[in-house]
């Protein structure tokens, strides 16, 4: 069960934090909030808090990501014969310490995102995480050759 809560709270927290998620779907399409909402029961009170949450915080986290990506392309391009250890070691330094700072926006707004549930949504959300959990177990073990 606790594995379970962490994948799904790992699925919401991967969805929430995609860049524009909460304002952006394909035309005709409900944005990821309003199927969330259905899924669990939202409020409109309780989705324009998670918008909230996600515009306040996908900003800095977009900044950071296109730093990240910067300092990767940084370090690709030192991988070269005339290397120098010493830049390598500084941008991977840096990319660590911005994708650390990524894991952790990241996860405080996984958690205001938590907070603006009830325990009832919460329990639905998990009991539909082990569903998709299951469904993908299955369709895992019915692509094993030999099965």
């Amino acid at each position: 069960m606790k594995l379970v809560k962490i994948i799904g709270s790992a699925l919401v927290a991967l969805s929430l934090s995609m860049p524009a998620f909460a304002q952006q779907a394909a035309p005709g399409q409900p944005d990821q909030v309003a199927q969330l909402a259905e899924m669990v029961g939202l409020s409109e009170t309780q989705q324009s808090e998670i918008r909230g949450i996600i515009s306040e915080m996908e900003g800095e986290i977009g900044e950071l990501r296109q730093s990240a990506q910067s300092l990767q392309q940084s370090l690709q391009a030192e991988i070269k014969a005339d290397y120098s250890e010493s830049a390598i070691r500084d941008n991977a330094e840096k990319l660590g310490d911005v994708t650390g700072e990524i894991a952790a926006l990241s996860a405080l707004m996984q958690a205001r995102v938590d907070a603006v549930f009830t325990a009832e949504q919460r329990d639905e959300l998990d009991r539909r995480m082990q569903e998709m959990q299951r469904q993908m177990q299955q369709q895992q073990q019915m692509m094993q050759p030999g099965q």
